[in-house]
């Protein structure tokens, strides 16, 4: 792609050098330990599911048994398989047994090594071609429905209610919506397990489960039937929780996850070694599934200046773009995340909107980039707001832009109604058309604002990129310099979940989904 903005490569490419730099000093401490949560996912991936009497999932059962005896360091693949062996069981009677404290995994006599691999190998490839199967099937409807036209229009439910959600979702789709995100229920990501079954009291938003992801799924299907296009469906692949969502989604067929190697440090005072640990396997999860994660960029700019500290979303583009490549997930899954939140009052600031959404299209033109809209400075006037709504989408359609989160006129006000998404996807659809080749018809005018402006902005991430490859990514969150926002690497929440692996530790998936050796 020809700059318009007329960047340096080399600038480009020193940034690209320095954030591989990043990545790669943290992906040793990401290769040699393991997590609670990484174990409950292959747990998952494994078969295991339900609940006890009590509404315990069995997946946190049986990892939270092997540690409490000491093995979980071996990986809950290596006990399983064990059991497997030795007692001719499934994974999920192994692990309602071991609920109803009929067994205990590390009692267990050692098996043939070979038996045990074989055994839980076997397992796990019979889920990963479950997911490959769904993958071929999103394929196929996307090659007999269609899909919309990009920008793809992306639309939030969140009543709290699943069956509540499906009605607002269908509707939603129906006036012109491509995506329909499932807002997660306040705070879930902070619970160190997955609740069970459909839900229907959520607050903010609709539990997280596996059984909510089904129920959405079907639902969506049913209705981009009728009006002849695959609708995505996505939800959040965060927290304390991150990797087994990931499993979740991809068991369910969702398309796109909310999936950031910062944002839970930063946002949601989840301990960054866990953070880092997590994420790995998550984004390995969503890249062989052929889900496209959303990154959490955007979130910087409501909490720091959006004009001061632009530089440090770029930034944190390029470490979340290499932290996803070591997981083997592809540049065309990455949805990179920014927003247009520049002080509406500033002027020119839709010049500089212009010159920061542009410059990500072109540092990262095979990225389907998530674009999202104002909300620091929406007043709860819905007239200025629609406008400022309408700015927002004349900005993606010129730098063509992938994922377009409409804007809410009403976004300071409540959660939006159904003719407040209907104005908005009007809205949206009305710019789209209209200015639909504008980006490929105007130049930047050669040293002006905008092409001043993404130089300097590109300039500063790169000088900020250099000095957290000296410091190191843990130094750098401790000192704020993402959002402002200071974390300890021995603080924040789940930590004691944080384990390192053993010499034998195996996880069948890795081999399966990316062919590594970890």
């Amino acid at each position: 792609m020809e700059s318009k903005l007329n960047l340096d490569v080399s600038v480009i490419e020193e940034a690209r050098r320095a954030s591989r730099a990043v990545a790669e000093e943290v992906q040793p401490f990401i290769d040699e330990h393991t997590t609670v949560s990484v174990e409950r996912t292959i747990a998952r991936l494994l078969g295991i599911d339900g609940i006890d009497e009590v509404d315990r999932p069995l997946p946190n059962i049986i990892v939270k048994h092997v540690r409490e005896n000491g093995g979980l360091s071996e990986g809950i693949a290596y006990w399983i398989g064990n059991a497997m062996v030795e007692t001719g069981k499934t994974p999920q009677e192994i692990a309602e047994a071991v609920s109803r404290e009929e067994i205990v995994l590390t009692e267990i006599p050692a098996q043939n090594r070979e038996d045990v691999v074989r055994a839980i190998t076997t397992k796990a490839e019979q889920m990963v071609e479950k997911i490959k199967a769904n993958r071929q099937h999103r394929e196929e409807m996307i090659d007999t429905l269609g899909e919309g036209r990009k920008p793809l229009l992306y639309l939030i439910v969140a009543s709290g209610n699943i069956y509540e959600d499906v009605v607002q979702a269908q509707a939603a789709v129906r006036q012109g919506a491509d995506i329909i995100a499932v807002i997660r229920s306040t705070a879930q990501s902070l619970l160190d397990y997955v609740p069970y079954g459909p839900t229907t009291e959520g607050f903010g938003g609709t539990y997280a489960t596996q059984e909510n992801f089904r129920i959405m799924r079907k639902a969506l299907d049913e209705v981009g039937e009728k009006v002849d296009r695959y609708i995505r469906l996505c939800n959040y692949c965060s927290g304390l929780c991150m990797p087994e969502i990931a499993a979740m989604g991809a068991i369910e067929r969702l398309d796109v996850m909310l999936n950031d190697a910062l944002y839970g440090i930063l946002f949601r005072d989840i301990n960054m070694k866990r953070t880092f640990v997590d994420q790995y396997f998550s984004r390995m999860i969503n890249g062989f599934a052929g889900i496209i994660i959303n990154t959490g960029e955007d979130n910087y700019l409501t909490t720091a200046d959006a004009v001061e500290e632009a530089h440090t979303v770029v930034a944190s583009q390029f470490i979340n773009e290499q932290f996803a490549l070591k997981a083997g997930l592809p540049e065309e899954q990455m949805a990179l995340g920014h927003a247009f939140e520049m002080d509406p009052e500033m002027t020119n600031g839709f010049l500089l909107e212009l010159a920061q959404a542009q410059m990500a299209r072109e540092i990262f033109p095979k990225a389907p980039l998530k674009y999202m809209p104002p909300t620091k400075f929406m007043t709860g006037n819905i007239f200025k707001g629609h406008i400022q709504d309408a700015m927002f989408n004349l900005a993606a359609i010129w730098t063509q832009q992938g994922i377009q989160l409409l804007g809410m006129m009403t976004e300071a006000n409540h959660t939006p109604h159904l003719h407040d998404r209907a104005l908005s996807i009007e809205n949206a659809k009305y710019i789209f058309n209209n200015c639909k080749d504008i980006g490929d018809e105007i130049e930047f005018k050669k040293d002006g604002i905008i092409q001043q402006r993404a130089q300097k902005v590109l300039g500063d991430a790169v000088d900020l990129l250099d000095q957290i490859e000296e410091d190191g990514i843990f130094k750098t969150i401790e000192e704020g310099r993402f959002g402002g926002v200071k974390r300890s690497q021995t603080g924040g929440k789940g930590l004691d979940g944080v384990f390192e692996k053993s010499e034998t530790y195996f996880n069948p998936f890795i081999d399966l989904m990316m062919g590594g050796d970890q």
